[in-house]
């Protein structure tokens, strides 16, 4: 009966890291994944309600436009140099409309379609250069860039960035899946009682995520291999 036991929490085990390591890999080739529509999709409200007020800042938004749109479609690199139509592209946006916060929109943009080519310096580059101080867009742009980290080969600054931007979000959307994304890579790390907590957080804070449907698995999980390190 030990035995039995025994076995069936190893299989439990290597199911769940089985899990994680797919997941993780599987975002290996879409890096950000449902954060960049959660952009998208704020960046336009964001948009709407505040950038058409100012005359440079309406002349900026609509000059972003048409990338938005090119990034929607997954044509990154157009995208991000533009089109021979009258688009001048991502990086001329943020360069020619400095200070505006469609330009600000732009370094995000034009970060995350270097992300989607694979292309992660410079990804970094320009979503170093964006900055907000709201509890969606934020945190989304910092979850993004611990991601990216993962494909750098830095984990711990990938997971810096997870838990702190689950910290600053602060909601049942963005917090849970960053905090998951930090507790697998804890796990891979060894780093069990740091995982624990990250995944005992999901179950206790935001139990009303979807995540938190399966965290018992991964608790479960990683107490087991803490207990048999």
């Amino acid at each position: 009966m030990a035995n039995q036991k025994k076995k069936d929490e190893a299989l439990n085990v290597e199911e769940v890291l089985s899990s994680s390591e797919a997941f993780i890999l599987k975002n290996k080739k879409t890096i950000v994944g449902a954060i960049v529509a959660l952009v998208v999709v704020i960046a336009g409200i964001f948009a709407y309600n505040h950038l058409y007020k100012a005359p440079r800042e309406k002349k900026a938004y609509a000059a972003l436009f048409k990338g938005e749109q090119y990034f929607e479609n997954d044509q990154f690199d157009m995208a991000i140099s533009g089109d021979s139509i009258g688009y001048i592209g991502f990086l001329k946006v943020a360069d020619q409309f400095s200070g505006t916060k469609a330009a600000n929109l732009a370094n995000a943009y034009a970060g995350l379609s270097y992300a989607h080519l694979g292309m992660n310096e410079e990804a970094m580059k320009y979503l170093d250069k964006f900055s907000a101080d709201d509890q969606m867009i934020s945190p989304a742009i910092k979850g993004a860039m611990g991601n990216i980290y993962v494909e750098l080969g830095n984990i711990s600054k990938a997971i810096s960035l997870l838990q702190a931007a689950a910290k600053e979000a602060d909601n049942n959307t963005l917090s849970p899946v960053f905090l998951q994304q930090a507790g697998e890579l804890l796990v891979k790390e060894g780093k069990y009682d740091e995982a624990i907590a990250a995944y005992q957080t999901i179950k206790d804070k935001y139990f009303r995520s979807y995540q938190s449907m399966d965290i018992d698995r991964y608790l479960e999980a990683a107490k087991l291999m803490k207990n048999n390190q």
